[in-house]
């Protein structure tokens, strides 16, 4: 399966680094953008990319020089992200926003111009939305306008004459609560039981790389609910 190529857009942290070591396991050449020297190649962001201008020519120069010549990827998977709070009483409110644009908003849009450029025919691109954002999000503002731009991407990209290659399908995942190890350590008495686990978020990006018949339809939106250690999938749409 060496020919097989995916793209994990946020490959440093910890799903991104559970899907390339998921990914390389099942024998897929794994391109990484964020520092991952498990990954087969990996692309940094350095701090001097200050704009999103200059993240995208940096990131699709990288990725068109690292990927083998003529190479398409059957998956593009961002799960490039982070977390704020802050209502509209914080001084810090408008910072954070803008902290939650660049590290959700910008990396999907740069991953949905990969995805025009390199995405093979009936290929994948999958957003990491949020749960939380199909509503509102007063004690967090920033994080929920920029979770809710990603759902709204998703849509856009799913309609036609998108520029998005024939057949591809794209989709967004909208976990609640995440079983990463930062997680347990900032909230260490949580009932994880009901946190999505890693692994299973793995399984199913595989499945729906490796069997297009597996997918929902290009634009859904698939919330993962979680409760005593089980995960479902509920889809929606905007």
């Amino acid at each position: 399966m060496s020919h097989q190529r995916v793209l994990v857009y946020g490959g440093k942290g910890a799903l991104g680094s559970a899907l390339v070591q998921s990914f390389k396991s099942r024998g897929y050449w794994v391109l990484s953008v964020g520092d991952n020297e498990k990954a087969d190649a990996f692309v940094s962001v350095p701090k001097e990319c200050s704009t999103i201008q200059d993240q995208e020519k940096h990131v699709l120069s990288e990725v068109a020089r690292k990927l083998p010549e003529g190479g398409k990827l059957v998956g593009i998977l961002c799960v490039a992200g982070g977390w704020a709070g802050g209502n509209a009483s914080k001084d810090t409110m408008v910072a954070s926003a803008d902290l939650m644009m660049r590290q959700s908003v910008w990396p999907a849009l740069i991953a949905a111009r990969l995805a025009a450029l390199h995405l093979a025919p009936t290929g994948l691109l999958q957003f990491t939305g949020a749960a939380a954002a199909v509503s509102g999000t007063p004690g967090m503002i920033g994080y929920g306008l920029a979770k809710a731009a990603v759902h709204q991407l998703t849509a856009s990209l799913a309609g036609t004459k998108s520029g998005l290659p024939s057949g591809a399908t794209v989709i967004a995942l909208l976990p609640a609560t995440l079983d990463t190890p930062m997680n347990r350590k900032w909230m260490p008495k949580a009932d994880v039981s009901g946190w999505t686990s890693l692994s299973w978020i793995s399984d199913l990006l595989h499945s729906f790389v490796s069997n297009p018949e597996s997918r929902p339809e290009s634009g859904t939106l698939i919330k993962l609910e979680t409760a005593n250690g089980e995960t479902t999938t509920v889809f929606s749409k905007i």
